[in-house]
């Protein structure tokens, strides 16, 4: 996927062609929060972490934060990966078509993210789906969930000749042999999104990086700082010059790369044109 950070764990093994492309919904679920006791959302680098190390034998193709829309990926897309439970002699559920992509959206019911408490998936910016929905699409997987969208946290098993003969999204709930509940809910797809209102804001394109220069002054550094305040990656030490490109710029974008998954040199303060995209400064 072009805009996933590449996190290959290898073993590499090949899909099922006779059976048509499929696409499998989960969340990563990987903390127990109620109503009553919301619980913070776990970072991103941390689940990527664990599918690159003690989780690789549970891991999908992509790791989505749909917080703010970034992105990894373990596996190709032409592989199959490990996020389903695989029965010896069972219906082979991780390789069951010819393109099987799973992806775990980084969520669990009541999480809290910067303060607001989120329910369910479909609640949540969904920031990136665009662009994840187009990479599957890309694969031949048709816009249809043969099972039904997931609306709950529920049980509806697959029936198995369905499953042989039909392509499509389905929710974790929905795959044979398999006994998890999730993802209670998840994006729409792009035709049946709502068209965007004229007076929505627009953002500030990428204004490449040779603009972030010690001593530039500009609204766009100003927008930018405010964003990274409400993105909990304010490490500034000044409350002036907020719109003068300087070293708490610097530390305060290395966090928003970091929180994005970006690692080593990646995360070295300057601005690139997919993190800025997903920062989303207000235009100015």
């Amino acid at each position: 996927m072009p805009q996933a950070l590449r996190a290959d764990v290898g073993d590499h093994a090949p899909c099922d062609p006779e059976f048509p492309p499929r696409a499998i919904a989960h969340i990563t679920a990987d903390r127990a929060a109620t109503a009553e006791s919301p619980l913070d959302l776990v970072p991103f680098a941390n689940l990527k972490g664990f599918f690159t190390g003690t989780g690789k034998g549970q891991a999908p193709q992509i790791l989505w934060d749909p917080f703010t829309g970034a992105f990894a990926q373990f596996f190709p897309a032409t592989s199959r990966s490990k996020a389903l439970f695989d029965a010896p002699g069972g219906t082979r559920t991780n390789r069951a078509g010819r393109v099987v992509i799973q992806i775990e959206a980084l969520f669990f019911p009541h999480c809290r993210v910067n303060g607001k408490v989120f329910a369910r998936l479909a609640d949540t910016p969904c920031k990136g789906w665009g662009d994840l929905h187009a990479w599957v699409s890309s694969w031949d997987v048709p816009d249809v969930w043969p099972m039904g969208r997931p609306t709950s946290l529920s049980r509806n098993t697959c029936p198995a000749d369905k499953w042989r003969t039909q392509g499509g999204w389905y929710a974790h709930a929905q795959v044979p042999e398999n006994d998890h509940v999730d993802p209670g809910s998840w994006p729409a797809f792009g035709s049946q999104l709502p068209t965007p209102s004229r007076t929505e804001p627009q953002f500030e394109p990428f204004p490449g990086a040779s603009f972030f220069q010690a001593g530039r002054q500009s609204p766009i550094i100003g927008g930018m700082h405010g964003r990274l305040v409400a993105e909990d990656c304010d490490r500034y030490t000044s409350s002036t010059g907020l719109d003068v490109w300087g070293a708490g710029d610097v530390r305060s974008y290395t966090a928003w790369q970091q929180k994005l998954g970006f690692e080593g040199r990646a995360a070295d303060g300057v601005p690139g044109r997919f993190n800025w995209d997903r920062l989303e400064v207000p235009n100015v």
